[in-house]
């Protein structure tokens, strides 16, 4: 099976609910999104209204991939920095992909399409994401292209004495 990716899609109430279903499902199975399992859609709820007021705003993209029958199964944020030092560098964020589909290349499709829509933006130079330590996400995204350019130790607390390192990586886009 294919995803087909789309970025900014038109967001219809069956898109929000397919993406809040994938945020959770994602985090319930230990993927590091901003969130620590178990979590109910109604906790993940407000970060994804947080997402789409700055989508309405103009600040943030979605790139979403959808299987055949229209359901979110990878999604990321993109988001510019326009009034700041860094505006040559897109951020990106929660970064997911649906448990079922893990191993099937899909995260490696949603990074690449990530790149595409930088490289189509005007200035932009680089795109710029953090993981969480832990989970070996950094051997990840460097099997990606990216490259870490820093750490910080400590600097995610998923529980009492479980913190985990904040590591920031880049991936420039050669231009």
């Amino acid at each position: 099976m294919s995803l087909t990716f789309t970025l900014e899609p038109p967001i219809t109430p069956v898109l929000r609910d397919g993406l809040l279903d994938l945020w959770t499902d994602v985090t319930n199975a230990g993927g590091a999104v901003g969130f620590v399992p178990p979590v109910r859609r109604e906790e993940i709820r407000p970060e994804l209204v947080r997402h789409l007021v700055r989508m309405a705003e103009g600040d943030t993209r979605l790139l979403v991939g959808q299987d055949p029958h229209a359901t979110p199964v990878a999604a990321a944020f993109l988001t510019s920095n326009p009034q700041h030092l860094n505006a040559h560098w897109l951020s990106l964020y929660s970064v997911m992909v649906h448990p079922r589909h893990q191993g099937k290349g899909y995260g490696r499709d949603l990074l690449a399409a990530a790149e595409d829509a930088a490289r189509a933006t005007d200035g932009i130079e680089a795109i710029r994401l953090s993981c969480r330590g832990g989970h070996g996400l950094e051997r990840f995204y460097a099997s990606c292209g990216y490259k870490e350019v820093g750490r910080v130790p400590g600097a995610v607390r998923v529980a009492p004495d479980d913190d985990r390192d904040e590591i920031f990586m880049l991936l420039s886009l050669g231009r």
